[in-house]
């Protein structure tokens, strides 16, 4: 756009004011965050998917992780199918800045490994207070014990619907996740939380076979 800007990478930033900007054509990239949200959807409900408008090189050590869990992928340009495995198994993360393993997919994968073989260790290097979801997966029969930025989850074979709060928006998406592999009822609130960073959420899911309702 003819900016003068300089330090990318760096601890400063310089920015030399020009008089006028040019116009340019961006194409805005995938959302990544949702990308891995369908992906662990699958990867726990032994599901085999095909996501499109999806690119797994910005997902990359998602996709690892995932793999160590027993997931199969095959991607193209924009494209990634993922064929799950009957039961996966632990993986421990710890999150990071990007390149690294990302924070907002932490309660995501998290959610994932509550029905994984073995015992994960999550460590959550970013952001504090970002386990309040952990409780209302206990209450769905979740093992999960925290103590200040590690969870330690202990896979359990099956998780169960129960009435619990979304408290932010990835602890509410992992609820979701969480019920649609729950056996019974799953109600969850403050939905208004989650439908700030999905769009037509209930509709992909259901395209998906997910029995969910939004009221």
């Amino acid at each position: 756009m003819g900016a003068k800007i300089k330090g990318a990478g760096s601890n400063q930033i310089e920015i030399k004011g020009v008089k006028n900007l040019k116009d340019v054509s961006y194409n805005i990239m995938p959302d990544r965050i949702e990308t891995g949200t369908f992906l662990c959807l699958a990867a726990m409900t032994n599901g085999k998917v095909i996501l499109e408008n999806a690119q797994s090189n910005y997902i990359t050590p998602l996709i690892d992780k995932l793999e160590q869990a027993g997931c199969k992928f095959e991607t193209q340009k924009n494209e990634i199918e993922i064929e799950a495995p009957k039961k996966l198994k632990a993986v421990n993360i710890k999150t990071m800045p990007y390149p690294g393993f990302p924070t907002d997919m932490q309660s995501i994968f998290a959610t994932a490994m509550t029905v994984a073989k073995g015992t994960s260790i999550i460590v959550e290097n970013i952001f504090e207070n970002r386990y309040k979801y952990t409780q209302e997966l206990i209450r769905m029969g979740a093992k999960i014990n925290v103590e200040g930025k590690t969870a330690v989850i202990k896979g359990v074979r099956k998780l169960y619907g129960a009435n619990v709060k979304a408290t932010d928006l990835r602890g509410g998406a992992s609820l979701v996740l969480a019920a649609a592999c729950a056996k019974g009822t799953t109600k969850i609130e403050n939905i208004e939380y989650i439908l700030r960073g999905y769009e037509k959420f209930d509709y992909k899911l259901q395209q998906l076979g997910v029995n969910i309702i939004i009221k």
